[in-house]
């Protein structure tokens, strides 16, 4: 199919000019305009682009691509050979940030809550980017981390109470710690995020309310893959998720 067709689908399909991001969101790199194969990941990494490369891919549609804000713009070092790589393989790289983290159907706060068994009831903050819901039957903390660890394949980190009972919890994938408060106003039991700050254990202490660190990558590898499948199922396009693994 052709790469404007599909930038053009996602854009409105992700709702993309309703966010401001931390980075450019669509087409990041520019590769050949025919696009018959996609590879989905979490980051473009020199890895995932070596992998895309080798089964053939047109494009590589990720959730942390390139070009952040307040970062170095200058093409050197490590960037330059990413983007050299992109440029010498003709491949395209398409990335969505914050309009992947926050769709209802296939974004990676959904996508985490289907992995967990969490029922979605509510959205919050502005954007709505902090999830709510409730598990289908309380469990003690201990035992939910244990659950967490068979569904990711990663040990979380739990700053709480292993005796405590959970049931509603708030969760917002990535580095979220910063909405650790305003989760905590929301009344539930267990914050689940990807990252953790010093910070984060005394704020869990003085207000009874758990955290749970999963991983940065480990909580995002859902909605990505969940994109991938919709675009290919759509599109009649080839697709496979590459992932690269990553312990933070």
């Amino acid at each position: 199919m052709n790469r404007q067709q599909l930038l053009d689908y996602t854009a409105q399909l992700l709702q993309v000019e309703s966010f401001k991001d931390y980075c450019p969101n669509g087409l990041q790199v520019q590769g050949r305009a025919d696009i018959k194969k996609i590879v989905t990941g979490v980051t473009a990494s020199m890895a995932l682009l070596k992998a895309a490369q080798s089964v053939n891919a047109d494009a590589i549609l990720v959730h942390h691509g390139y070009f952040w804000r307040n970062e170095n713009p200058c093409l050197v070092g490590i960037k330059q050979q990413r983007l050299k790589f992109l440029l010498e393989n003709d491949l395209n790289l398409i990335a969505y940030h914050l309009p992947l983290d926050a769709h209802a159907e296939l974004g990676n706060n959904i996508q985490l809550a289907h992995q967990l068994g969490i029922t979605l009831e509510t959205w919050s903050g502005s954007p709505a980017m902090i999830a709510c819901g409730t598990l289908s039957k309380p469990m003690l903390l201990s035992d939910f981390c244990a659950h967490i660890t068979f569904k990711l394949n990663r040990a979380p980190l739990l700053l709480g109470d292993t005796k405590k009972i959970a049931k509603r919890i708030a969760w917002c994938t990535g580095a979220a710690q910063n909405y650790f408060e305003d989760a905590i106003a929301l009344g539930v039991d267990v914050f689940i995020s990807g990252e953790v700050s010093e910070q984060t254990y005394h704020l869990a202490q003085e207000s009874g309310v758990a955290y749970i660190a999963c991983g940065h990558h480990a909580t995002e590898r859902y909605g990505i893959q969940a994109l991938g499948e919709h675009l290919a199922k759509k599109f009649a396009l080839a697709h496979t998720f590459i992932d690269i693994d990553n312990p933070v």
